[in-house]
């Protein structure tokens, strides 16, 4: 029996517990929550779990030798040490974060040791290049060029769900979501190069109707640009990877970001309360502290912004339970503690591919790929599975040698994206694909 070493209980690792041990292979779950990894296993006899941190190289080493594969779902700065771990050990490596230049230097020494680190294997990174490079090998292998292309996704509360002004609850790492609010991006789009700072970030928004949701918002997500690359794509006059909201978030985070909320800098704010906190920051007097805070946003005493942070408490006398840290604790730990999904409630997943592609002769058509998935209180968030599963069929994958490729690697070819999609598919989280639309069906 193959034996998986999974790396971290976060908040999508069950999913991938529960098929593991569906599928006959044995695993270890190494966390500092063991008792959470203990509710993933529920007993069974192929699941074992210990407490361990990642200060603790040596026995990673040492369960690292004891396993068939490894899995992180640490935080993205550990991935590298543990991918050093399976190079000394010659085992592959699963994660399901971004690739950074530390993990693809390892490029060369796991063709050597001839295993795959792969690595964007979740949901955005992971469903979202699968099922846009399976598009991407049809127009091409039609001797067709992609002009433009748009790939949107988003993880959101269901709407019934979505009752507070920013009209988001949070269904997977908190912190990471706040914390990529602070991102710049910079996408290309009909041919010119736009960059967004972070503090714009946003501002640089648009509208998108998507079916069974209604109107939502997209904002840029990170640098596309870079993707022109990666999806093997030189000829796009438009590459565009965005986010979607519920409107209300990003006008709010806007507002939040240009008050100096997100901020690293650690001051003393003992005994001080939210309004003397936020007035602070903004640099204003705390008396008339909403109207003062609106007339520096140059936005109305009655706008969303406002309304969420009154929501958030952020005009309160309610007194702040810290010393020294960030404003991006505290406003991270305020809007944690009033927007998690309770155990009731559903969260839905929604992807967007959207292609202009041309041919010989000059045709065009508009492609379009979508994805609607919701979660299950009673089971699993539709973050957890749609991050988690396409991770674990890659782990079976490599385990049952199907997919046989060494070096590092994204989800980008057909050795993995096939057989993925294709599983997939078959547990119901699939893309519906529409082909031959006109150009007026084109984002614009």
């Amino acid at each position: 029996m193959k034996k998986v070493l999974i790396l971290g209980a976060g908040l999508v690792v069950k999913p991938m517990v529960e098929y593991l041990l569906e599928n006959n292979f044995s695993l270890t779950i190494a966390t500092t929550t063991k008792e959470k990894a203990d509710k993933m296993i529920k007993g069974h006899p192929n699941g074992s779990s210990l407490r361990w941190s990642t200060e603790e190289t040596g026995t990673l080493d040492k369960l690292v030798n004891e396993h068939d594969i490894a899995v992180s779902f640490l935080p993205y700065r550990y991935h590298v040490l543990v991918a050093k771990a399976c190079l000394r050990h010659r085992k592959p490596l699963v994660t399901t974060s971004y690739v950074q230049p530390e993990m693809k230097a390892l490029d060369e020494d796991a063709k050597k040791a001839g295993v795959i680190l792969l690595n964007e294997s979740g949901l955005d990174p992971g469903i979202d290049h699968m099922t846009a490079m399976k598009i991407i090998d049809h127009i091409h292998n039609k001797e067709g060029k992609i002009r433009e292309f748009y790939s949107l996704c988003g993880a959101l509360p269901a709407p019934e769900a979505s009752d507070n002004p920013l009209n988001y609850k949070f269904s997977w790492s908190p912190k990471g979501v706040v914390l990529a609010s602070r991102n710049g991006a910079q996408y290309l789009k009909k041919g010119k190069n736009i960059k967004i700072e972070p503090v714009n970030l946003f501002r640089d928004r648009f509208s998108f109707f998507f079916p069974g949701l209604g109107e939502l918002e997209v904002y840029p997500n990170r640098d596309s640009i870079s993707y022109i690359d990666i999806y093997g794509i030189p000829e796009a006059e438009t590459m565009y990877r965005g986010t979607f909201r519920y409107k209300g978030w990003c006008e709010t985070l806007d507002a939040i970001k240009h008050l100096n909320l997100l901020d690293d800098d650690v001051e003393d704010y003992s005994g001080m309360d939210y309004a003397g906190f936020l007035a602070k920051r903004a640099g204003t007097e705390k008396t008339g502290l909403k109207e003062n805070i609106a007339a520096l946003l140059g936005i109305k005493n009655n706008s969303v912004a406002i309304k969420s942070m009154e929501w958030l408490g952020l005009f309160s006398d309610e007194k702040l339970s810290y010393g020294k840290t960030s404003p991006f604790e505290i406003v991270s730990d305020r809007m944690i503690s009033r927007m998690s999904l309770t155990g009731n409630e559903r969260d839905t997943v929604m992807m967007q591919h959207v292609f202009l592609a041309e041919y010989p002769g000059g045709k065009k058509e508009v492609i379009k790929s979508s994805m609607l998935d919701f979660g299950s209180p009673a089971t699993n968030t539709a973050v957890a599975r749609t991050v988690a599963l396409p991770a674990s069929i890659a782990v079976k994958l490599i385990l049952e040698k199907k997919i046989n490729l060494t070096g590092v690697y994204r989800p980008v070819v057909p050795e993995i994206y096939n057989p993925v999609i294709a599983e997939l598919g078959r547990m119901g989280i699939e893309m519906k694909e529409e082909y031959g639309l006109p150009e007026r069906e084109m984002i614009s």
